[in-house]
């Protein structure tokens, strides 16, 4: 987030777009509904109705997969009606030409064709936006990023705020919800396939010499595979063993049947996880963690915020803190690491990374300091890019649209989502061992609209088989009008409805991602003895 949870109660506008914050950011959404209570105006692109959709001064229903379209023609709304901010993009951007050429096709009638939006709405949208005067904050998640072209996505969500000189203030910005807890510190340490910790490019031979040199090794200096480029590497043959932690790639991953064809084709599996999930299950070895609440260190939340975790308890059997089991395993291997403890690991990480330069254990022993923290006088960064963009002038990249990877046709007629539900986290290895929760929602159904289920002969309740071209699961399902017509939601969290069987393991061209959110599928009714035989085999 270019911007601090707290900022939200100032914003004049909310503009959200493929998030929902009450379910998969729920501490966030509460802030959100506060601010809309004491006055705040709320824009929300989601095709699918939520809370925050029905609440909404705009609702804009959109086709899936339609965003960047919609942003391009709010763009050139703006630009047309000389709503943007002048003197901001003058001063602070370059490359603004490129903008007004790539944005100029997107006019109301090209955009409605793409999206389903009518002229009207994209004015409307575009101006309450654009508010001069009034501080806009934008808020997006996975809805946005989940997709073949989510780079694209994000690229014109910047371009807008850049635009309207939404960047920079309190209560304005670009504030990604990330997608799981310390996701930001994950980043921000360099487990990613294509930087250094702190975000530091491979061609930077400086830094490199500097780790070289304090860890007494050759490093490498080529870029690793993404996550979801593994499963790849691994059916060529170029990657034979596997250390996978924390996750839960039998399910987690699009086109689950490809991920687990791969696992079985290793030649070793090693998995260290507090449970014993599904893909722990498959692995030769299991290496037993320790929660959030048995070790010691520091988690960095969405808003840029290093905050300590403490030991509370110990932690069971022979479970251990991830980072001694790091330390253990490299002696093992040759390597000597030698920590002492987890302040230790810090004050290494504080003196290598420049945004943690300034961060000790001792100024966030009661209160977490946001980064980048360039010196030890230094209060820490609620709000980022004031005066100037880290590279100076920011840099309009304008994207043309590009359609879905696949989209409905006659075999496979509807689409396919996923999210989540405020009562379950991710999937459930953790949230479906508490009875409680389960009791708020403790089982996978497939949101239809009832039109959709009219057309089809399907009932309140009634199990279905969803298919598409990787994969099968059978649901029961919901009827509401939460979701489009021809579209199906179900939330992830339920391993006896793996739903990524179904998705696309189609890959954004920079990042990686793959396209979670959008698949073809075709819905069929089960007859009586096909749900009879689902259920003995839930159970």
């Amino acid at each position: 987030m270019t911007n601090s949870i707290a900022d939200i109660k100032d914003s004049d506008v909310i503009f959200m777009i493929g998030s929902n914050a009450d379910t998969g950011h729920p501490t966030i959404g509460l802030r959100i509904h506060q601010a809309l209570d004491n006055g705040t105006r709320l824009i929300v692109v989601d095709p699918r109705g939520t809370d925050f959709a029905r609440r909404a001064e705009q609702w804009v229903r959109n086709k899936p997969g339609s965003d960047v379209a919609l942003l391009n023609g709010m763009m050139r709304v703006i630009i047309k009606e000389e709503l943007y901010d002048k003197e901001f993009v003058e001063q602070r951007t370059e490359n603004f030409e490129e903008l007004l050429i790539v944005t100029e096709k997107y006019t109301p009638s090209y955009v409605e064709e793409i999206t389903g939006i009518d002229s009207e709405q994209l004015h409307a949208v575009a101006r309450l936006y654009a508010s001069p005067g009034k501080k806009c904050a934008v808020f997006y998640g996975m809805g946005l990023a989940h997709h073949a072209t989510g780079t694209d996505n994000v690229k014109c969500v910047a371009n807008l705020a850049m635009l309207c000189g939404k960047m920079g203030t309190a209560g304005g910005g670009v504030n990604p919800l990330r997608g799981q807890n310390n996701v930001q510190g994950a980043c921000d340490m360099g487990a990613l396939f294509n930087t250094l910790p702190g975000y530091a490019g491979l061609k930077n031979d400086d830094i490199f010499d500097r780790y070289e040199e304090m860890w007494g090794v050759k490093l490498p200096r080529r870029p690793g595979k993404a996550a979801t480029e593994v499963w790849d590497a691994i059916h060529e043959g170029d990657i034979r063993g596997l250390y996978i932690m924390g996750e839960d790639p039998v399910l987690a991953d699009p086109n689950a049947h490809h991920a687990v064809q791969a696992l079985e084709k290793l030649d070793f599996l090693l998995v260290q996880d507090i449970f014993l999930t599904d893909t722990a299950k498959m692995a030769d070895v299991v290496l037993p963690a320790s929660c959030f609440a048995e070790k010691d260190g520091t988690f960095t939340s969405t808003e840029r915020r290093v905050q300590r975790i403490r030991k509370a308890v110990d932690p069971p059997g022979l479970a251990k803190a991830d980072w001694r089991i790091f330390c253990e395993l490299s002696k093992k291997m040759g390597y000597e690491m030698n920590y002492e403890s987890a302040a230790d690991i810090f004050t290494e990480i504080a003196s290598l990374t420049p945004q943690y330069k300034g961060i000790t254990y001792q100024r966030i022993e009661e209160v977490g300091l946001q980064w980048p923290v360039p010196n030890k006088s230094h209060s820490g960064t609620t709000v980022m890019h004031v005066g100037k963009f880290t590279r100076g002038r920011g840099l309009f990249i304008p994207e043309d649209y590009t359609p879905p990877k696949e989209m409905p046709d006659d075999e496979f007629p509807m689409l396919f989502t996923t999210g989540r539900h405020y009562a379950q986290y991710n999937f459930g290895s953790m949230t479906r061992k508490t009875a409680g929760l389960g009791k708020i929602y403790g089982e996978a159904r497939a949101e239809i609209n009832p039109l959709d289920a009219q057309r089809l002969g399907i009932e309140e309740g009634d199990w279905i088989k969803m298919t598409s071209r990787r994969g099968s699961v059978r649901v029961r399902a919901a009827l509401t009008d939460r979701s489009q017509v021809g579209t199906v939601f179900i939330p992830y969290h339920f391993a006896e409805v793996p739903v990524n069987q179904l998705t696309l393991n189609s890959l954004d061209r920079l990042s990686r991602s793959p396209q979670y959110k959008i698949c073809a599928i075709r819905v069929e009714v089960q007859s009586p003895d096909d749900r009879r035989h689902h259920n003995d085999l839930i159970i």
